[in-house]
């Protein structure tokens, strides 16, 4: 940590002398107050050589974008998108002298003129001093600029541009966050206040409501926090996950994240479960952290509590109440029999969970529904339509049991009537699950969620739905 703040103390002072080198402000350059003029300073900048110089004009733009509103932001990026792609001209002439001449040399000039311009770009403005998370912000901006395009039916030659820009920045960050720049560490009570400020915030799956409720969840021996850190983003989680460690499997969340429990003696922990997984930077999207977190934690609790032999997610379920009400009113119900769509009209009414009768009526009907849900249903890509359900899936784990009722905040019988899920993590077949899953789509599942699926369901191949 300390070379690496004093790369960014180094290159700090060449930008401050390259600032005074090129005289911003007055210089030449001119303002930034636009889009355009953001353009005119890259343009610049992927012109230079000079690396003092570089590094200053870098860090002018990246001040000037963030100073910018929303709408100049996505302006310039639409602008990006459009002007600096690879140079067509210089493409065809590299594959003509490849194919005259197919060498490695040549290869590697095709290679170079084949890249896109703003990965350059992105390069140099890496180069300034907080320009890491500056361009992490920036492809969030880049998020909203796809979606709009979309939306407003633009040019589809721009949308693909900004779709291929948005793959340029992917492909830096897949390099730049590689597993082996990351550091795990353990977040306690004793950790940062700003770094505890950002677990608060970032919590993603379980709203942490306050100080107090974050103290429960990572100071007691039984309770556990751990995030992965980017050496040049020292103080930004970029992933993180709640662990709480028990005697069993938990089938609900409520007695986990409870005010007034006691905690469990390490002695007595047999079981880690992984109750809440949450990405803190969205503009990472697309470069994997959740698998190598999950794993790396699994085996240093291991390596600390040899008692422990289970490793569990108790996990929500995102998608299946809008598959579910979608199921329910269509006219040919997939994964539901007759019976079932009837019984789960109850789901209309406000008082079902207060009614035991009503309740397990619809526990009846659920149970084998959500199984369908998991085991047949696909999304366009033929992967489980649900999302938590493909990152675990793709992990390695396997579906091992359906909660009824897992989660009965308002937020979780927003999102799936209230059912949560337990992901086993089998530290003997999680390879095995991984490839299946990976090569074949197998979704691996305990026999006790098998058995709710319906005998007389219509086929998998019936139960596809658009891509979530």
């Amino acid at each position: 940590m300390a070379a690496i703040s004093f790369l960014g103390d180094l290159l700090q002072t060449i930008g401050d002398r390259g600032r005074d080198l090129i005289n911003f402000g007055r210089s030449e350059l001119g303002r930034a107050d636009s889009a355009a003029d953001l353009l005119r300073l890259c343009e610049d900048l992927i012109s230079r050589r000079g690396e003092a110089s570089g590094v200053a004009l870098a860090r002018l733009i990246l001040e000037r974008y963030a100073a910018l509103p929303q709408e100049e932001r996505l302006a310039f990026l639409r602008l990006v998108a459009a002007e600096f792609d690879a140079d067509h001209d210089a493409v065809d002439e590299a594959i003509a002298a490849y194919r005259a001449n197919p060498t490695r040399a040549q290869l590697g000039q095709l290679h170079e003129s084949a890249e896109p311009r703003a990965q350059e770009l992105i390069r140099r403005l890496n180069l300034a001093r907080g320009g890491t998370l500056a361009l992490v912000r920036m492809r969030q901006d880049l998020f909203v600029l796809r979606k709009r395009l979309k939306q407003e039916g633009a040019d589809p030659d721009l949308i693909d541009a900004a779709g291929s820009l948005d793959s340029d920045f992917e492909h830096l960050f897949m390099s730049w966050f590689n597993r082996g720049f990351l550091v795990l560490r353990h977040i306690g009570w004793s950790s940062p206040a700003d770094i505890l400020e950002k677990i608060i915030r970032y919590e993603a799956v379980h709203e942490i409501e306050d100080w107090d409720d974050l103290r429960r969840r990572i100071e007691p021996q039984d309770r556990r926090c751990y995030a992965f850190f980017h050496p040049a983003l020292l103080d930004e989680p970029l992933i993180f996950v709640e662990v709480a460690l028990t005697s069993g499997i938990a089938s609900s969340i409520g007695p986990i994240l409870a005010d007034e429990r006691e905690p469990l003696p390490m002695r007595s922990a047999t079981t880690a479960i992984f109750y809440s997984i949450s990405n803190c930077q969205p503009g990472l999207a697309g470069v994997t952290f959740g698998n190598f977190l999950i794993k790396q934690v699994v085996e240093d609790l291991a390596r600390e509590i040899p008692t422990l032999k289970t490793f569990v997610t108790l996990s929500p379920v995102p998608g299946f109440r809008s598959w579910l009400d979608r199921e329910r009113g269509s006219d040919a119900p997939q994964g539901l029999t007759p019976e079932d769509v009837e019984t789960l009209r109850l789901l209309d009414s406000d008082d079902w969970q207060g009614d035991k009768a009503k309740t397990e009526a619809v526990r009846r009907a659920m149970l084998p529904a959500a199984a369908a849900y998991f085991l047949r249903a696909k999304n366009a890509k033929g992967r489980p339509a649900d999302p938590v359900a493909r990152f675990h899936l793709g992990n390695g784990a396997r579906l091992e049991r359906m909660n009824f009722l897992g989660d009965t905040s308002p937020k979780g019988v927003g999102q799936s009537y209230g059912l949560m899920v337990n992901y086993l993590y089998d530290l003997s077949a999680i390879e095995k699950n991984h490839e299946t899953y990976a090569n074949l789509g197998t979704v691996a599942a305990s026999s006790a969620v098998s058995r709710e699926l319906r005998a007389n369901l219509p086929p998998p191949r019936a139960l596809v739905l658009a891509e979530a």
